[in-house]
């Protein structure tokens, strides 16, 4: 403590510089007293998310990473290339925190009713800089754990749940009876059959090799293609005309497979079809990119009409457009889920520290299915 007021605690912070240079560090963070409204959190889990490494790492080269220091004064570098920069030219030389999401105990309160009753609760958090030992937010940016549940089970509630969620509901909002979904073995796609299975949705689950397909298939999925299979895109129309999807959501980003999926949808919409239509059907098939394991351009080749669309997708947008009272009926149905449908897997826990080791920054960034890491900031 730097006064009687003030908590200090380390934080993980990513700063690009101008000169190509991606750094890594853990800073000392001041924490003051709550305002009326605040809540202070000693962080005790939080997990490293796809959608965190974008800031985290940026479009560093992996293979230039080195290290230097020790314990809190540990520093790690990486180059990144010249031609990613003007990209990334808000951010430079700014060192930004990084974190979607955690979760752990709430140590002080602010005067207001809501802050008061969150005092010495386990809760889960939104808000970003999360990688830190603690945070100050908002009351209304922490949801209180059910009796029982861990930091560590509530960790995760926030960004893979309620994206699962956000797809099912943004099918039924655009008149979609089933869904895509593309590297579908994840935890997030694990999450997204169980809901499908409880809700009576189709879903047809696109996977990369036959492990994963086993992953699904142990879950109760009934519709899992493989795209390394010759068979794929006969297996993938096959799916779509036992369900009807017209709607998709894909993980990878680029190269063709936005395209195969439209293409598949066409194929399986026109088998039904009793009159030839040369502008293609009139049902609308949609692809949504929310992700990028294949950061490539998207490759179009157009053979599915005119009624199509390939966009992007993002959960935090979505949140904003349906309203508050929508997003607390999603959160309930994950907090009161998770330690089923929602629950979450991981490889490893680190501490801030070991975060930052070269070894696991090289496998936590290969973003594998089934291997998932979490951070403990109290952790050492």
């Amino acid at each position: 403590m730097s006064d009687s007021n003030t908590i200090s605690g380390l934080q993980l912070r990513s700063l690009i510089t101008k000169g190509g240079e991606l750094q890594l560090s853990l800073a000392k963070v001041d924490l003051p007293e709550p305002g009326p409204d605040q809540v202070l959190v000693k962080i005790e889990a939080t997990p490293i998310n796809p959608s965190d490494l974008g800031l985290l790492l940026g479009p560093a080269d992996l293979s230039t990473v080195k290290s230097s220091g020790s314990g809190p004064d540990l520093k790690v570098t990486a180059k990144v290339p010249a031609a990613s920069l003007p990209l990334l030219a808000t951010r430079l030389d700014e060192s930004m925190p990084v974190g979607n999401e955690g979760a752990g105990t709430v140590v002080k309160a602010g005067s207001s009713d809501a802050a008061q009753a969150l005092k010495g609760k386990t809760v889960s958090m939104i808000g970003g800089a999360m990688y830190a030992q603690y945070r100050l937010l908002k009351a209304v940016e922490c949801q209180p754990l059910p009796a029982g549940t861990t930091a560590a089970e509530g960790a995760s509630w926030f960004v893979n749940p309620l994206t699962a969620l956000g797809m099912t509901e943004t099918m039924k909002r655009e008149g979609h009876k089933a869904l895509v979904h593309t590297a579908a073995a994840s935890n997030l796609g694990q999450m997204l059959n169980k809901i499908c299975n409880e809700d009576g949705i189709g879903l047809v689950n696109i996977v990369r090799s036959p492990a994963q397909a086993k992953i699904l298939k142990d879950i109760g999925a009934k519709h899992v293609v493989d795209s390394s299979a010759p068979s794929f895109v006969d297996d993938l129309v096959q799916a779509l005309v036992e369900t009807g999807a017209t709607i998709a959501f894909d993980a990878i980003g680029g190269g063709k497979l936005a395209s195969q999926i439209l293409a598949a949808m066409e194929v399986a919409i026109n088998k039904t079809a009793t009159a030839y239509n040369r502008y293609g059907s009139s049902v609308h098939k949609q692809v949504y990119i929310y992700g990028s394991l294949d950061t490539g351009p998207v490759e179009l080749a157009r053979s599915y009409g005119m009624a199509w669309g390939v966009g992007g997708w993002l959960l935090t947008p979505f949140l904003q457009k349906i309203g508050r009272p929508d997003q607390i009926r999603l959160r309930e149905r994950v907090a009161n889920s998770l330690k089923t449908t929602f629950a979450s897997h991981y490889t490893q826990t680190v501490s801030l520290q070991e975060a930052l080791d070269p070894k696991n920054i090289a496998a936590y960034a290969k973003r594998a299915t089934g291997e998932k890491f979490l951070i403990n900031p109290s952790k050492g």
